[in-house]
Order: C-alpha cells, then sequence, then structure tokens
C-alpha cells in the first residue's frame, strides 16, 4: 500500500476514534490475513509488549478477533460490518445525546438572538442544504442560477414533500428550477438581468423562522440567523421582490415607459454613481 494512502487511511481511522498504533494493527491486519502480536510488532515497528495491549485493545472493542491459539492470532472485522457498527453507535450516541441536552436548554432557545458568521463555499453550502432540509411550509430564495444549481436536489426533495418554494432569479433558464407544482420561479424584474454583485449573492429564508445571506466568490462568506428582526429583514426583502415580480409581470409595459428599460431611471437615481453608470452599459449592451 502507497505510504500516502496508508497515512489518509490512518487519519480517518484516528478521525474516528482509534488510536494511532490501533489504526495501523487494524490496516496490516486487513492487509496479512490472521496474525500473532509478534508478527504485528514486527510489520508495524512498535514494541511486542504494546502490540499485545494494542491487539486485546481492539479485540475488547471488536475491531479484531481471535481466530487460534497458543499463539494467539487475530483477523480484522471485514469493513462493511465495522463500519456499518459505528455509523449506527455513533447516529444513537448523537441522537440520545440531542435529547439530552435538549432539556437543558431554557424555553427561548439562547441562540435565536445571534447571528453566525459562516466562512468558506463548503460550510455556506452545508448550511443552506440543512435550512431547506429543515423546511416545513415555504422557502423562499434570491439568487443567481449558478449559485441555485448545487441545491437542486435538496430543492427537488423540498418540493416533493409538499414545500412551497419561491425563486426570485437571476439568469436565462427559470424553467430548469420549475420541477412541480409548488415551485413558482419569477425573473428579476422580468428580465433576470444581474444587477450590481447579485451574480454572488444568495438570500433564503424558511418558514419565516431561519435566513442565510451570503456571498460566494474566491472568498465566500455568509450570515445566517434565526433571530427574529433579522429573518423579518430577509422575509421582507424578498417580499417585496415577489410583490415588484407579480406587479412587473402585469404592468411590465407601462413600468418600462414611465422609467426605462430595466426602470434604468430609478437606478441612475438611486444607486451609487459607479454602480448605476455600470448597470447603464449593461442595459444598453442587452438592447
Amino acid at each position: 500500500m502507497a505510504i500516502s494512502r496508508r497515512q489518509n487511511l490512518e487519519a480517518d481511522l484516528k478521525a474516528l476514534g482509534f488510536g494511532e498504533y490501533e489504526a495501523r494493527a487494524y490496516l496490516l491486519l486487513l492487509q496479512s490475513g490472521p496474525s500473532t502480536a509478534y508478527q504485528v510488532s514486527k510489520s508495524t515497528g512498535m514494541h511486542r509488549a504494546n502490540a499485545y495491549k494494542v491487539l486485546e485493545s481492539l479485540a475488547a472493542k471488536k475491531v479484531v478477533q481471535p481466530v487460534s491459539e497458543e499463539p494467539t492470532r487475530y483477523v480484522a472485522v471485514d469493513p462493511q460490518v465495522l463500519l456499518h457498527g459505528i455509523a449506527r453507535k455513533t447516529q444513537e450516541r448523537c441522537d440520545n445525546l440531542a435529547k439530552s441536552l435538549s432539556t437543558l436548554t431554557q424555553s427561548r432557545h439562547e441562540g435565536d438572538d445571534h447571528v453566525w458568521t459562516i466562512t468558506g463555499k463548503e460550510d455556506l453550502a452545508a448550511t443552506i442544504n440543512e435550512l431547506i432540509a429543515t423546511a416545513r411550509n415555504h422557502i423562499w430564495i434570491k439568487t443567481a442560477e449558478w449559485l441555485l444549481q448545487p441545491f437542486e436536489p435538496a430543492l427537488k426533495e423540498a418540493a416533493k414533500r409538499g414545500v412551497k418554494i419561491l425563486i426570485i432569479f437571476f439568469g436565462t433558464n427559470p424553467e430548469r428550477f420549475k420541477f412541480g407544482p409548488n415551485v413558482t420561479v419569477y425573473l428579476h424584474e422580468g428580465n433576470g438581468i444581474p444587477v450590481g454583485n447579485a451574480n454572488h449573492l444568495i438570500t433564503i429564508t424558511r418558514d419565516f423562522e431561519e435566513a442565510v445571506v451570503g456571498y460566494v466568490a474566491d472568498v465566500s462568506y455568509a450570515a445566517h440567523t434565526r433571530s427574529r428582526p433579522v429573518v423579518v429583514l430577509a422575509d421582507t426583502l424578498i417580499r417585496h421582490e415577489i410583490y415588484f415580480a407579480e406587479i412587473f409581470k402585469h404592468f411590465g409595459t407601462s413600468i418600462q415607459e414611465t422609467f426605462g428599460p430595466a426602470i434604468i431611471k430609478l437606478r441612475r437615481k438611486y444607486l451609487p454613481k459607479a454602480q448605476a453608470q455600470l448597470w447603464i452599459r449593461m442595459v444598453n449592451d442587452k438592447r
């Protein structure tokens, strides 16, 4: 076995609670088959006395099994059986611990007033997937097409279990996300053209209880909260986008006649000057 691969496997086993020598011994037995403590000692470089202790410890944990006597030889438990057992016991322990810890919380969760900072794409994606998975009634999202794509499986599953999903969408292919009657997708302002740095932003709320607002680029960060005032703020932002999407759907022509294509007159008036100039160029390029 290549050294780097062995080191990675040892590291993964140690992350599951194996000691360094326990990981080495288990990997050796997987490769070599029935072995004595002396053979384990010789192949792993540990002292024979340590090898005996390690094998006895692994046998007590049902990671290895003795299969002969005089001298005692040990074999490794099949990895599938071993790891499924570890996963099951870990899940049971986590479930029991969650119940026990919940009895220590106050009637009003202390964390409900906090805003947690998230850094990195992986942590942000995990938080959003968890938010989607725990939704009971609805999910509201405002984001760009490329940012929404990784969450398509979780959103499909949520829609399948009856969660109402509403998306304000920057992009060109909203039909991709209309997977069933529980999903409504609006092109932002009727055209889906990103405004400013909208291509890098995602705002998602669930059930009027939880919100994540994130910025995704080479350096990604986000705010995650169940704080009632902040969640209301995020919900209100998306709700007004919904209002405008409905209004634009029915009166888009009149709106553009009054305020210009992509309400450019309003943007020139209220956006920062540099951002307004950039937006004007984008609109002119699209025409």
